[in-house]
């Protein structure tokens, strides 16, 4: 029983920090409802066209423009109240949606419609995507850090199980504009939760003096960072071919398995709840090692091929769970050890390039994991992310491996040490 106990304690440390409880309740809310439309917009274009490349244009013009101006969004939330940011950004996307929604329900969509919709979510992508990564450490210090860093994934995770289900039910039930207007009223959700914030128990972070060639000193300073550096050209593997489901799924349940969109949501929602599982365990542990990014990176890729080979869509979503434990476990230690090795004041620039790794480098994935899986099938749309997974496995093993004893156990050290000198002196 203390076992259990001392594990939901380690597994849930970050819930006793009020402002984190309001934040991850609305963005588990919020990107439920944008999971939702991930896979109603995902329908929509195979509805409009039947093309996978079509399919993964529009997704690619989701993250053009955080591929080509994410660092200066990252400096402009280095230089910005991030909570403020925030604020604007759902406001936005709630009127993008909104939009979206009305052009379904009057049967008036076009694809053109669909990519000026896409690139306006992208634009919006470029600050959103900085702030919300570097607000996290600002609501519970470093002490939390890798913990919330954690359990925000699994709740994006969370998110991924309940959104396509619910938009598969309405999809079948009530018509895919419901699955927009859903989602426009779950930004406002998070709207109310940033005001609902105790802004005087925020850790915020004083930026810098300003200074010519912000920009430019950031990518210094991560080609600098080995440690940053390597870390990051893994995730742009990751993020170029593996995080393309939303391109690959929807052909892979058509084209392998014969689906409907109830086929496709199955498998997006079996992804997610492995994530959620994956995520919980990686909330659990304590220590931050390069070698268990290696680990998990191959596991990812190994478990991506074999569910490519699944003779079954039954077996194809069990193994996709498994492919969602792993992948939040690459995420997760990813992310955190990057921000961990980041300076406070570069850590917005730092993370809108991973930002870049992860979701910018959709406009190159997307559409080749798209035309792969059109003419090669859905079940090499599939394995192509299994492969590039093990290819930044291998990386990360050559670049990262000299890391393990020498960086982070004393990094993560200090700012433990750190961050516990801070709540001393704050109780």
């Amino acid at each position: 029983m203390d076992t259990i106990r001392n594990f939901g304690r380690l597994t849930f440390s970050s819930f006793l920090i009020r402002n984190y409880r309001l934040y991850f309740i609305g963005q588990a809310i919020s990107l439920s409802g944008t999971w939702m439309q991930t896979v109603a917009q995902g329908w929509l274009v195979l509805q409009l066209t039947g093309s996978g490349t079509q399919l993964g244009i529009v997704v690619a013009l989701q993250f053009l423009p955080l591929l080509m101006f994410g660092p200066w969004g990252g400096l402009f939330a280095d230089r910005h109240n991030k909570r403020t940011i925030l604020y604007y950004t759902n406001g936005v996307s709630a009127l993008l949606s909104l939009g979206l929604s009305v052009l379904v329900f009057s049967n008036a969509t076009h694809l053109w419609h669909l990519y000026v919709l896409a690139l306006g979510s992208g634009l919006v992508r470029i600050f959103e995507n900085p702030a919300r990564q570097t607000f996290i450490p600002e609501l519970v210090g470093n002490e939390h850090l890798k913990n919330a860093v954690s359990l925000n994934a699994t709740a994006n995770n969370l998110a991924r199980v309940i959104g396509p289900s619910i938009s598969g039910i309405l999809i079948a039930g009530v018509g895919i504009a419901f699955c927009f207007l859903v989602n426009a009223f779950s930004f406002v959700i998070g709207i109310a939760v940033l005001f609902l914030m105790h802004k005087e128990e925020l850790h915020p972070v004083t930026p810098k003096p300003k200074q010519p060639y912000e920009v430019r000193d950031g990518f210094r300073y991560v080609m600098k960072t080995s440690l940053i550096r390597n870390t990051l050209i893994m995730m742009a593997l990751v993020g170029t071919f593996v995080f393309e489901f939303q391109v690959s799924l929807p052909i892979f349940a058509v084209q392998t398995f014969h689906g409907d969109a109830a086929s496709y949501a199955l498998l997006m929602s079996s992804l997610g709840l492995g994530s959620v599982l994956g995520g919980l365990f990686a909330a659990g542990r304590t220590t931050v090692v390069p070698q268990h990014l290696v680990i998990f990176a191959a596991l990812c890729g190994t478990s991506l091929v074999a569910a490519s080979l699944m003779p079954t869509l039954a077996l194809a979503a069990v193994a996709l769970g498994v492919v969602g434990f792993f992948t939040i476990n690459v995420t997760s230690l990813a992310n955190t050890m990057i921000q961990l090795e980041s300076d406070p004041s570069m850590r917005g620039r730092v993370m809108a390039l991973w930002s870049m790794a992860m979701q910018g480098s959709t406009p190159i994935g997307g559409p080749i994991v798209g035309f792969v899986a059109e003419f090669g099938g859905g079940r090499w749309g599939v394995a192509v992310g299994g492969a590039a997974a093990l290819l930044a496995a291998f990386f990360g093993y050559m670049t990262l491996r000299k890391k393990d004893e020498e960086i982070i156990p004393e990094h993560v050290h200090v700012f433990a040490e750190e961050a516990t000198a801070e709540h001393a002196k704050r109780t």
